[in-house]
């Protein structure tokens, strides 16, 4: 198997490995269990189902450890188009990474408030409650905050792809795509939070834009040959 197969396809499987792992972080620990607006509601449910939680969790953790592994195997794949860009990809990418595994944190701070107990029986239920959908607010705040960079990190990512000559020049165009809806769909979070509009396209680009890009890496590798264009950086 020649080199760049090789390496497209250990970036598949990861770019893969992240996203089962991210479904199964939003099915399994999340959906069901936090309940927008009723902190009652969600604290019943996280003492109930505790263990889903804690999967949902540790899913989450590794599913960002993933994302920056396949971010480092697209580095390795996509340096020889453009160094710099690469990197700054990767760097984006190490961006996000960080500010979802801090906002993991804040999630987690959940756990213990709902279930209350030791030093936490100075405070009562209703406190307790309130203090953890603040944390799981703080937490959906911080997690939002790295689609910033989640973003960004798409349009260096399809630039490189849609240049390098050993990739579909399509699936350049779609990550390009998919950095400008996604930018929006980060915006719109936080300045037009009511208006949902946005998501709808981006969702389904995102899902088709990196997705795709997944199977062809997995599946078909990458050609053995030297870019069509190589840049200095």
């Amino acid at each position: 198997m020649n080199t760049n197969k090789k390496t497209a396809r250990i970036a598949g499987f990861l770019y893969l490995s992240f996203i089962v792992f991210s479904a199964i972080a939003n099915a399994v620990g999340r959906k069901g269990i936090i309940i927008d607006g009723d902190a009652a509601a969600t604290a019943a449910n996280i003492i109930a189902q505790g263990t889903l939680f804690r999967v949902g969790f540790v899913s989450d953790l590794l599913s960002a450890l993933l994302f920056l592994l396949t971010a480092w195997a697209l580095y390795a794949l996509l340096k020889q188009v453009n160094r710099t860009l690469a990197l700054l990809f990767l760097l984006l990418n190490l961006c996000g990474v960080a500010m979802q595994c801090f906002s993991m944190i804040l999630l987690y701070a959940a756990l213990p408030l709902a279930s209350g107990g030791g030093y936490l029986a100075a405070f009562t239920t209703d406190q307790l409650n309130a203090q953890a959908m603040f944390f799981l607010g703080l937490y959906n705040a911080g997690f939002t905050s790295a689609q910033l960079f989640y973003g960004a990190w798409l349009f260096p990512l399809g630039y490189l792809v849609f240049k390098s000559g050993f990739l579909p020049r399509i699936l350049g165009i779609v990550l390009l795509v998919h950095c400008v809806g996604w930018l929006m769909t980060f915006l719109q979070s936080f300045l037009f939070p009511g208006f949902e509009a946005i998501t709808y396209v981006s969702y389904p680009l995102g899902f088709i834009a990196e997705f795709g890009l997944t199977l062809w890496l997995l599946i078909m590798g990458a050609k053995e040959q030297k870019p069509a264009s190589i840049e200095v950086g």
